[in-house]
């Protein structure tokens, strides 16, 4: 039997110091998890774990060299580990005519080791851990705009989210085709009252007095802890479940005969 989406003992969340991440923790902790976070700013990380009781590691996820030495130490300090959350992300607007090629290259490749190799690399280099586990869970945070680039001032961040949207699909169905214990979810948030959008012109424009569509983090919450009960696969809240239902109903046929369930 497939494991519950909540059927693991202790997760670690990167990006976990504040947002979106910071919100999974502390549900996590209400009921009754052990929460490792993980981020780049120890103080961040230090102040968070004072207030919501959790262990904290530094890492950059961009840092693709620093992984697999990540992985081997917190395994070793926490062999009880059996969830990932994978949130830590960076939204960089981005517009060509604007910037030299220099600058949105060195840009544009930071943002993919963070939002793409990052969370790939973390993924597939717990597999051999998460596998030792009776069961476990890996939770994927992608975005509505991997479904739909309308956020044209971001077109590196559109494309990493689309990637993380598609490999999570295709890990899951490569796990379930071996009868693998490991559950894998994807969460796509709309725009959320979080701090992503702090290097545009605007900070505050996906907060909900400047964007009709947006949701607080915690009205984002209560939909994101309704999926999980539900034990969906794809996890949407507010105008991004709206999307995602839209895909699946013209795209899910399609997978489903793709991994021979149709």
């Amino acid at each position: 039997m497939s494991p519950k989406s909540l059927d693991f003992q202790c997760a670690l969340v990167t990006g976990g110091a504040g947002g979106i991440g910071r919100a999974i923790a502390e549900y996590f902790i209400s009921q009754g998890k052990k929460v490792i976070i993980v981020g780049r700013t120890e103080s961040k990380l230090q102040s968070t774990c004072k207030e919501i009781g959790a262990d904290y590691y530094v890492l950059d996820t961009g840092d693709i060299k620093a992984i697999p030495d990540f992985i081997q130490k917190i395994t070793k300090d926490h062999p009880e580990l059996d969830c990932l959350v994978n949130n830590a992300g960076v939204q960089r607007p981005l517009n060509v005519n604007d910037m030299s090629a220099e600058q949105f290259l060195e840009k544009g490749d930071n943002e993919i080791n963070i939002n793409v190799r990052g969370p790939m690399h973390l993924a597939v280099g717990f597999l051999p851990h998460f596998k030792s586990k009776k069961s476990a869970v890996i939770m994927n945070v992608s975005s509505v705009l991997g479904f739909i680039p309308f956020s044209i001032i971001n077109p590196v961040y559109n494309g990493t989210k689309a990637f993380v949207h598609f490999n999570t699909m295709n890990l899951r169905s490569q796990l379930e085709q071996v009868g693998s214990s490991i559950r894998v979810i994807e969460i796509a948030p709309p725009s959320v009252g979080t701090d992503l959008h702090r290097e545009r012109e605007d900070p505050d424009d996906n907060k909900k007095e400047k964007n009709a569509s947006a949701l607080s983090v915690e009205e984002f919450m209560e939909e994101v802890k309704r999926g999980w009960q539900e034990d969906r696969e794809c996890i949407g809240a507010g105008m991004s479940q709206k999307v995602i239902d839209r895909w699946y109903n013209e795209f899910g046929p399609d997978y489903k005969k793709a991994e021979g369930k149709a």
